[in-house]
């Protein structure tokens, strides 16, 4: 790996914090800075087997504030961004739409003037390797029909949720600050991620957790909405690839090549869990509730990821089946991860020895 200092931004997130792990577990010799403001999804036991390794710095705080990552920067002699910092949940977008604007535009857009600041002054090497590597999404793109071509770079951006019309904002403004500035940006747009420290109010984890607990199964509408489904850690090293070797400028989109309807996720997990930890009486299917749909629900996504194929030579290794599998065993082997989730304790634990 040509690059020896990361600073990571919100790596106590889901997606994050495996990138994290990945990269230290790959590159002994690469050094991680973690910023994040560990808001209700950033959550530190995430990677707390790393946080006595010497090659991993964790600093609480945001990305927009300029001083903070201008110093972090500098101090560390960081020689490339992978910004994860974002709000991301579609439903909380709904209930308070300011929150997006403000963590996923505006302060990006300070993150962005910092980083260009401090690539302004490096010179030689440092600034040949030098990148600012932005983490988006799908949903920028909008809803396909089913059966319709998946999306690729060259779609229009529709966004049909805040959440996305956030995410659009920030994915034109990285493109701006290279064609306007110069900044070596690179951005990558994933499709649905699963796997390990999931926050438990996405689909995955939520159906594993209801289901032990004898809870319902909320399934949006009839469970007809399709995402195409990535395993983290393939992600992960899709974004490992775009950092090295992507063209300085451009989009690559991720994808798992995994489509399923949500209603088959659910009854996928359902199915996992009779096998691992089967109930005394019935199925986990009968706990299945369809409830009402959500406003504006997106009705397909999927990513055409020829481009990142082709280019860069990477492709998902992870089927979804031995993915779905490994992450259901994950949560039933980690139920005090979730519990503290739950129970609101989980920042405070960590917080108090870092």
């Amino acid at each position: 790996m040509k690059h020896r200092s990361l600073l990571v931004t919100g790596g106590c997130g889901f997606i994050g914090s495996n990138f994290i792990l990945e990269m230290l577990e790959k590159h002994p010799e690469l050094r991680v800075i973690n910023l994040d403001a560990l808001t209700y999804a950033g959550n530190p036991e995430n990677l707390a087997s790393v946080e006595d390794d010497d090659r991993y710095h964790f600093c609480h705080g945001r990305i927009g504030d300029d001083a903070l990552v201008s110093k972090l920067l500098r101090e560390h002699e960081v020689d490339a961004v992978v910004n994860f910092a974002a709000e991301s949940h579609v439903d909380r977008s709904i209930d308070n739409p300011a929150a997006f604007v403000e963590t996923n535009v505006l302060e990006t857009t300070r993150l962005l003037h910092a980083a260009r600041g401090y690539f302004q002054e490096l010179s030689g090497g440092a600034r040949e390797r030098f990148r600012f590597l932005h983490v988006s999404t799908d949903e920028v793109y909008g809803t396909l029909e089913e059966g319709s071509d998946a999306f690729s770079e060259t779609t229009p951006f529709a966004p049909n949720s805040p959440y996305a019309a956030s995410k659009a904002a920030s994915d034109h403004l990285v493109r701006s600050y290279h064609h306007t500035f110069g900044l070596p940006v690179v951005t990558t747009n994933c499709s649905n991620n699963y796997g390990p420290f999931q926050f438990p109010e996405k689909l995955i984890p939520l159906m594993i957790a209801n289901a032990v607990e004898g809870k319902p199964l909320p399934v949006y509408g009839d469970g007809s909405n399709i995402r195409d489904w990535l395993y983290v850690r393939d992600h992960a090293r899709a974004i490992e690839v775009a950092l090295e070797r992507g063209k300085l400028g451009e989009t690559y989109c991720v994808g798992g090549d995994a489509e399923r309807n949500n209603l088959t996720v659910v009854h996928t997990v359902c199915r996992i869990l009779d096998q691992l930890r089967p109930k005394p009486e019935g199925a986990y299917a009968d706990q299945i509730a369809f409830v009402k749909d959500r406003p504006g629900h997106d009705f397909r996504y999927a990513i055409d990821a020829s481009k990142i194929a082709g280019e860069l030579g990477w492709t998902p290794t992870v089927s979804f089946d031995e993915g779905i599998e490994e992450t259901v065993r994950w949560y039933l082997e980690n139920e005090a991860w979730s519990r503290a989730i739950h129970e609101n304790t989980y920042q405070r634990q960590r917080l108090g020895s870092l």
